[in-house]
């Protein structure tokens, strides 16, 4: 399976990056802390080469702790690059990762300070925004490229901060990895069927979570042997039904993935670090 969904707008923001790259003194790269290898767009490592980059693990508060500390070991030991894991509404903790740059350049204090924010679509890149303005200067959703040009904001301490869209490179050819972008949400829904997502959701939580399954949804008295099972039964409890009591696969899709992607199931990581052992095995 082979997924391209790429608006004309992000063609518009690499241009854009390329140029801008060479003004700012600092990279803040917004990973999803869920899907930290799969949210993070090739491109940046392009321009970024010979600025220093902070990856940013946020949405932490949707993630599994135990795998946040095993991507954040992965990216500062296996990648030699600085990371660190924040919910970005929690005020303390998106100044942690800002002056965790600040502390890494050496400036004029006279001269302004400045520090783009960079990351696909649906990684919270406004909301760290809006929190470290403390005011909504950008605009935030729950579906990608919200934002749509560069915003300039200006902080405390002298310092600018520069909000971009959310990009995607144009083809996404590995199966894994667009499945866990579509589940995130980080994928527009119409770029690939809410069924097939649903499916892959279910075979996840199956695997790695199943305690988080029989928590969320009661009336489950054992694990589902397969992810039909499970998607057909999240609709008949749900009421996902036609005419004639026949599951509505569509709507029990919508429903699995709409509470996925609130938390509502829990604390999840989408991959590990040891999935790329694995893939590395595998090639």
């Amino acid at each position: 399976m082979t997924i391209q969904w790429f608006p004309g707008h992000m063609v518009e923001t690499e241009n854009l990056l390329k140029k801008a790259i060479s003004k700012v003194d600092v990279v803040l790269e917004i990973l999803d802390a869920r899907l930290p290898q799969a949210s993070a767009n090739p491109f940046v490592n392009k321009i970024c080469k010979g600025k220093f980059r902070l990856k940013v693990l946020n949405k932490s508060d949707l993630a599994d702790p135990e795998q946040t500390k095993l991507w954040l070991h992965y990216f500062e030991k296996q990648k030699k690059n600085p990371a660190i894991s924040i919910c970005g509404s929690q005020k303390s903790q998106a100044y942690s990762a800002l002056n965790y740059c600040i502390d890494k350049v050496n400036r004029n204090r006279s001269r302004k300070l400045k520090v783009m924010v960079v990351g696909i679509p649906n990684t919270g890149k406004s909301t760290i925004l809006n929190t470290l303005a403390g005011k909504k200067i950008a605009k935030t959703g729950n579906v990608p490229a919200i934002t749509r040009h560069q915003q300039r904001t200006s902080l405390e301490n002298n310092i600018d901060i520069y909000d971009t869209p959310g990009i995607l490179w144009p083809v996404i050819e590995s199966d894994q990895k667009a499945y866990i972008l579509a589940a995130s949400g980080a994928i527009s829904d119409t770029a690939i069927d809410y069924n097939d997502i649903a499916f892959f959701t279910a075979g996840l939580l199956i695997k790695r979570y199943p305690e988080l399954l029989m928590k969320r949804y009661p009336f489950l008295k054992t694990i589902p042997e397969d992810e039909t099972s499970l998607i057909e039964k999240i609709g008949s409890a749900r009421g996902c039904l036609k005419k004639g009591g026949i599951i509505n696969y569509q709507k029990a899709s919508e429903t699995l993935i709409r509470e996925l992607r609130a938390g509502k199931i829990g604390r999840l990581s989408f991959e590990t670090p040891e999935d790329l052992n694995h893939d590395i095995e595998k090639n």
